[in-house]
């Protein structure tokens, strides 16, 4: 392990290089690591990736092409490269009992176009491939390529609506998915705000998707993938998993059996980040069957690979197999229950009524606030927080009901739940000291808000002296 000192030097000595080229740059790098010192940072997507895995980022395998995969490139001089990705690999199996992993994408959305992208190659092109008695696509005849591509664009998708829990990618129409698919959502009990599996097997059997999607970026709750793979399987679905908010539950076991996506789902997608605590970027893991077609996903919608990020992987999920990995994970959750229960006792409405993982939903319309209101109003007392949508949400996307918070970046700098508590008062006094304000015509605007500067001023001082107990990278001085 390296000395509090190497690192201090390490950072410094980097900032110096950056500066002698653009000061402007080293200057915007050292404002946000004291930024991030001073933000009670509570958005649910949001870590603190270690030291070492941010090293791991800057270096040469920045300059390096390495299209294809381990062994397979379509560059030579890719050796090192190799050796990178199937560490990073290597880590991912181990750590969550996959069968195959692939360390590529570069974001979130990219794994989720390279499993979309799999099982359309798997379930659509190969048997077109083998009915025409062909070899690739390009030897298809002009109308069999034709057909292929309108039978590729006609596939259902069944996933979680944005307003329940789930994510854009999961067939929402502004994005992506929602083009690709001809797609459909299923959402929450309108009472309690869970997942009714019943109803999910109903649409699920009226709709005949090719693919089911399931996991979620703000539902509070676990969620049984063995229920969800037996309703695929019910159908002929390919049962896939996003599980990028919460893999890092799942890497430190506090998520298992009928909890656990991998030993049920045919692929699984999460990011790197996030509770994970890695660097920004994605992963697939599948079944042995997906594997090649996952394989494909640099030239498929990848473009060349990033070393760099995959050297920073294989550091992180490194770090994610040992044993302390699984006690932070534990943590995580325990404090978002704490923080959950200390905005109950103070009256505050959350979605599901708590949580079981890592974040929690407060509808902030039990204050008479709007999500953006509410969000402006806590940045304005030192409070970093994210609006986000309620099951059937009124105030729709933009300005929304909730705010979501998250315990994941907190727990890495050693709070816990006594800590939690507080942090539930200091929310609570904010939200409700906050006022709607009015817009020129008289009527309640959803953006505009009242919070006195007093208030404001004495709950970030008070979250200022609450984080001040637990030094945000107390190894890096920059001095």
């Amino acid at each position: 392990m390296s000395s509090p000192n190497a690192e201090s030097t390490a950072f410094r000595s980097a900032l110096e290089v950056i500066r002698a080229v653009e000061p402007r740059v080293a200057g915007a790098i050292a404002a946000e690591l004291a930024d991030q010192r001073e933000s009670l940072k509570l958005i649910a997507s949001e870590n603190y990736a270690s030291p070492a895995t941010l090293l791991a980022m800057g270096n040469w395998f920045s300059d390096k092409y390495a299209e294809g995969t381990v062994g397979r490139r379509f560059y030579a001089g890719c050796q090192n490269v190799d050796t990178v990705e199937a560490l990073a690999a290597e880590h991912a199996r181990e750590l969550f009992g996959a069968a195959h992993a692939y360390v590529q994408p570069h974001s979130g959305i990219d794994a989720n176009l390279v499993a979309f992208w799999a099982v359309l190659a798997d379930r659509v092109e190969a048997p077109a491939l083998k009915k025409a008695q062909a070899r690739q696509v390009n030897d298809l005849t002009e109308a069999d390529w034709f057909a292929l591509r309108r039978e590729l664009g006609n596939q259902r998708m069944l996933g979680m609506s944005l307003d329940a829990g789930g994510h854009l990618t999961h067939g929402f129409r502004p994005n992506i998915s929602g083009k690709m698919f001809d797609q459909r959502s299923y959402g929450t009990d309108p009472e309690t705000g869970l997942i009714d599996y019943d109803k999910v097997a109903e649409a699920a059997r009226e709709f005949k998707p090719l693919i089911l999607v399931a996991g979620y970026s703000a539902y509070p709750r676990r969620v049984n993938f063995r229920i969800m793979r037996e309703i695929a399987d019910s159908v002929g679905a390919t049962f896939m998993v996003d599980m990028a908010h919460f893999a890092g539950l799942v890497a430190g076991k506090v998520f298992t059996g009928d909890f656990d996506p991998v030993p049920h789902a045919h692929i699984v997608t999460t990011t790197t980040h996030k509770s994970l605590r890695g660097p920004r970027g994605g992963m697939v893991l599948c079944q042995p069957e997906l594997a090649e077609q996952v394989d494909r996903g640099c030239p498929m919608v990848l473009g060349g690979p990033l070393p760099h990020v995959m050297a920073a992987k294989a550091v992180a999920l490194a770090e994610a197999r040992r044993p302390d990995f699984a006690d932070y994970a534990g943590r995580i959750v325990a404090n978002a229950q704490a923080l959950a229960e200390g905005l109950l006792r103070r009256g505050a409405s959350l979605v599901t009524g708590g949580t079981d993982n890592h974040l929690a939903i407060i509808d902030v319309t039990s204050y008479g606030l709007t999500g953006r209101q509410a969000e402006q109003a806590l940045l304005d007392a030192g409070i970093v927080t994210n609006r986000n949508s309620v099951p059937q949400d009124p105030n729709g996307a933009w300005y929304t009901s909730g705010i979501r918070i998250g315990t994941p970046a907190l727990t890495t700098r050693g709070l816990g739940t006594a800590e939690m508590d507080v942090i539930a008062e200091l929310i609570h006094t904010v939200l409700n000291q906050t006022k709607t304000a009015s817009n020129p015509d008289g009527t309640p605007s959803k953006a505009k808000y009242v919070l006195d500067p007093a208030v404001a001023d004495k709950v970030s001082r008070q979250a200022s002296d609450l984080l001040a107990g637990f030094p945000l990278y107390p190894t890096v001085d920059l001095t």
